[in-house]
């Protein structure tokens, strides 16, 4: 049998009111029966509310709000900005790079709102690539997947194995490449609002 969704379900869908609940009972470290106290209302309706099994009324909603010590807004305010980016894998394209077709796949779709650019970059046996982000200071968290990364900055040397991660923040240029015999897999997370070579 299939379940007809209301209008009214559907259109508080996107505010998410019975997560929002969840979370303010755990930051307050309540449990459903300590709520039902505080509120009157019995463990089976906060339980239905918190599941998105039942919408709250408005004098319901505004009890428990109380409780918790927040308006209504809480509940109803429109987000600022939310964005939700999905990259299939059969969606995944790679752009490949110079001679040494260094192979980027972004993993999200970049635009000017974008705070986070995640990429795998794939580097062939003993290629590599230098990276400079201008005058000021780039931070990249850098993953390694598969194979071993060289990376050398400021003089100093690293080859970091499987499953190694680093922090990068720094002025200066990063030159990385696959170390050995074999490709190197990375998976690259750096600001949105500056354009990352690889």
């Amino acid at each position: 049998m299939v379940k007809t969704v209301t209008y009214a379900k559907w259109s508080l869908e996107p505010y998410c009111i019975g997560l929002k609940l969840r979370s303010l009972r755990n930051q307050k470290r309540l449990t459903l029966s300590r709520l039902a106290a505080e509120t009157g209302l019995s463990t089976a309706l906060l339980s239905k509310l918190e599941t998105d099994r039942m919408i709250p009324t408005l004098p319901t909603l505004a009890t428990i709000s109380r409780v918790y010590g927040v308006g209504m807004s809480y509940f109803f305010g429109e987000p600022a900005h939310h964005t939700l980016s999905i990259t299939r894998k059969a969606h995944m394209q790679g752009i490949e790079r110079g001679v040494e077709k260094i192979k980027i796949i972004p993993l999200n779709a970049p635009s000017e709102r974008s705070r986070l650019r995640a990429q795998v970059i794939e580097f062939p046996a003993g290629a590599g690539s230098t990276t400079t982000d201008g005058q000021q200071t780039a931070s990249r968290l850098v993953y390694v997947l598969e194979g071993k990364l060289e990376l050398e900055s400021g003089g100093i040397r690293e080859v970091l194995d499987t499953g190694d991660c680093v922090y990068i923040e720094s002025e200066m240029a990063l030159a990385w490449s696959a170390s050995g015999k074999h490709r190197c897999r990375i998976l690259s997370v750096s600001p949105g609002d500056r354009r990352v070579e690889g």
